[in-house]
């Protein structure tokens, strides 16, 4: 009933991720929402432990993507320090913003994976467009005022998802 809503995997926050996670699945480039994934959506700044995460990702020559649908002006004034491309109004749960990093990065969408923190949007979105996935726990416990209606929403989404498969529990890595 709920499979769209479904991730790949859940972990419990993007830092998890390593490059040997990926390469081992066989992904190229890691694609990010913005807000309450990479940073909180009130500290636009980043903490130490991002700067960290994305410097082992240049290291390993991962591209990390934010696919946002913020508009440029937010996402830019978010993401230009830490030296990260973004895609801006993706649409998400659209296949629109996915699409678009496919051509932009010519990439084919099983080198992909997509990670975020709202099942409405982020996972829905990966899923419609064919794209692994992961849920992690958002950054913050708040929410921008837009974000609250999909909370209530993913909150009945996710319980029927953990009641009805066994795999639906949070992890250290993807290969947990």
């Amino acid at each position: 009933m709920f499979q769209k809503y479904k991730p790949t995997w859940m972990i419990e926050a993007i830092y998890d991720i390593t490059p040997d996670q990926l390469k081992a699945h066989g992904i190229e480039a890691v694609l990010t929402d913005l807000d309450n994934t990479l940073i909180a959506w009130n500290n636009p700044d980043g903490t130490p432990e991002l700067l960290r995460w994305i410097e082992t990702m240049k290291e390993a020559n991962i591209p990390v993507i934010v696919v946002s649908n913020n508009k440029a002006s937010r996402i830019d004034r978010a993401v230009k320090h830490l030296g990260l491309e973004y895609v801006s109004r993706a649409m998400k749960p659209f296949q629109k913003g996915f699409k678009e990093v496919e051509r932009r990065y010519n990439l084919p969408k099983e080198k992909l994976l997509m990670v975020g923190d709202q099942l409405m949007t982020d996972i829905k979105g990966a899923n419609n467009a064919g794209i692994k996935n992961v849920l992690v726990k958002p950054i913050v416990e708040t929410d921008a005022w837009n974000t609250k209606f999909n909370r209530a929403m993913e909150k009945r989404i996710k319980k029927y998802l953990i009641k009805n498969h066994s795999d639906m529990n949070w992890r250290k890595s993807l290969n947990d």
